[in-house]
């Protein structure tokens, strides 16, 4: 397929918004069932996090669609729940589905409904569409390159949704988990001159709270592991066709399917205005943290 084919990738992208939705009534339905942490087969020896039947009942359903109308041919898929991390290699294709079926398990099992799911698809390694599911806001948003970034409803409703305005340093909110802080991190944020913290769970929640102008920064950084493809993948691009920025502290982009799926270091995402300012910021306290 060529990255020109503006038709096609319209296609794609309408096909990746149904299979989100199909994936998102699959993990409601498990969300608001009967179930008990037994129930939905909790693996809590996994190096990464819990693994429910939800989590792979959606992957399932996202992998089967996907290749029974595109197949194998000229597409990869990178998926959290296939990815032979022992192997770790690159996806030997120039276009890879990068999928998240389940992004916020810990959030998902604890019942905060602050969970989602992602998919995208990357071209080279740089993210081409790009779509969120957070199935109890009952919301999708999605976005292609270069066409901008919208929000559609459990309705049918289509609307095109931009970052806030905001660009004063000390009038942005920080959006950030209830947990997962260690200690540097903790060090950094509460050093940065930002306004207020707010609260979500998952990235692609996280990243939906700059979409509605909730809060306006949201920060990784890797400690003893890192944020993986999948987490971002899909976030980036929805926040990056809304006027916002995401990028590693050094301004360097997102590359995606390079084998080692971790995206280490420090990466800041932004509606934008103060980014760059955020970025150099971040990295001199760190830099103060570490001599400490």
């Amino acid at each position: 397929m060529n990255i020109n084919q503006t038709d096609r990738l319209a296609e794609i992208l309408k096909l990746a918004r149904s299979v989100a939705w199909g994936a998102a009534d699959i993990l409601s339905s498990y969300y608001h069932g009967k179930t008990s942490p037994q129930d939905l087969n909790v693996k809590e020896d996994k190096k990464d996090g819990p693994v429910t039947k939800a989590d792979l009942a959606a992957n399932h359903y996202i992998l089967e669609q996907l290749k029974a109308e595109l197949g194998n041919e000229e597409f990869g898929y990178l998926s959290e729940e296939t990815f032979d991390v022992k192997k770790a290699e690159p996806i030997p294709h120039d276009w890879v589905w990068i999928i998240d079926p389940l992004d916020g398990t810990r959030d998902f099992i604890d019942k905060t409904g602050e969970y989602a799911l992602h998919i995208a698809l990357a071209y080279q390694g740089r993210s081409i569409i790009g779509v969120v599911a957070i199935p109890e806001a009952g919301k999708v948003y999605f976005a292609s390159k270069g066409n901008g970034t919208h929000v559609e409803t459990r309705d049918g409703r289509v609307q095109p949704i931009r970052v806030s305005e905001r660009n004063v340093t000390e009038e942005l909110y920080l959006i950030v988990s209830r947990t997962h802080r260690d200690e540097r991190f903790q060090k950094l944020i509460d050093r940065l001159p930002l306004k207020g913290k707010k609260y979500m769970g998952s990235v692609g929640g996280k990243i939906s709270t700059i979409l509605e102008q909730e809060s306006d920064v949201y920060i990784s950084l890797s400690g003893k592991s890192a944020a993986k493809d999948w987490d971002f993948a899909a976030p980036e691009l929805i926040l990056t066709e809304a006027g916002g920025k995401f990028t590693h502290f050094n301004g360097d982009p997102l590359i995606y399917n390079r084998g080692d799926v971790k995206q280490w270091g420090g990466l800041m995402a932004s509606n934008g205005h103060c980014h760059e300012f955020l970025c150099e910021k971040a990295n001199r306290i760190l830099a103060e943290i570490d001599k400490e």
